[in-house]
């Protein structure tokens, strides 16, 4: 049996090309057509709330989280997530979400949204959204509307439109905050 040697890094610009290999991978050339891909051709998603997982050097998954305007909640948007198959089912997929999460929670993130498996994304912290509360940019899955909420009324204030936000534009006061690294599994 082989041993993992798991390392979780912050995303950066030398990732690009094996992120893309990795997405066309799991979603195949459809994947540009879903909504949340429309929000993300809106701006750049955040690299320093985005991970990856490598093996031994080999960068075998990643998620992005992307700066959202969520009705009145500042959020992101997270996803993609693929994970390369010969490492599926091994709760890698499970850790790039908790990571991402709590890093967005640090840096004073509203709420986490995605559009995906209520199974899979429950257990993770993620609740339904308000049927037909989001509007996205093309066709969704109301039912697959999740969100952690971070902040407080979010429930209440995701109401209307989701969409790219400038995250430079914002005025909030944050500072940088260093990015999250788990151990090693």
């Amino acid at each position: 049996m082989h041993k993992h040697d798991l390392v979780y890094l912050t995303e950066d610009a030398s990732h690009d090309a094996v992120i893309e290999h990795i997405n066309e991978e799991a979603f195949g050339p459809g994947r540009f057509v879903r909504a949340a891909a429309r929000i993300r051709e809106q701006g750049p998603h955040d690299r320093t709330l985005s991970y990856v997982c490598a093996d031994d050097g080999e960068t075998i998954a990643s998620v992005r989280m992307t700066p959202v305007l969520a009705g009145a909640v500042k959020g992101h948007l997270l996803g993609p997530l693929a994970v390369r198959p010969s490492h599926k089912n091994q709760g890698i997929g499970r850790e790039l979400v908790r990571i991402a999460v709590e890093a967005a929670r640090r840096r004073g993130s509203e709420a986490v949204i995605l559009v995906g498996d209520p199974p899979y994304y429950g257990p993770l912290g993620f609740e339904r959204v308000a049927y037909g509360a989001l509007t996205f940019p093309g066709p969704v899955d109301p039912g697959r509307v999740l969100v952690v909420p971070i902040g407080e009324d979010i429930h209440a204030r995701l109401k209307g439109t989701i969409a790219w936000r400038d995250q430079a534009a914002d005025i909030s006061g944050v500072s940088h905050i260093e990015p999250v690294r788990a151990a090693a599994c």
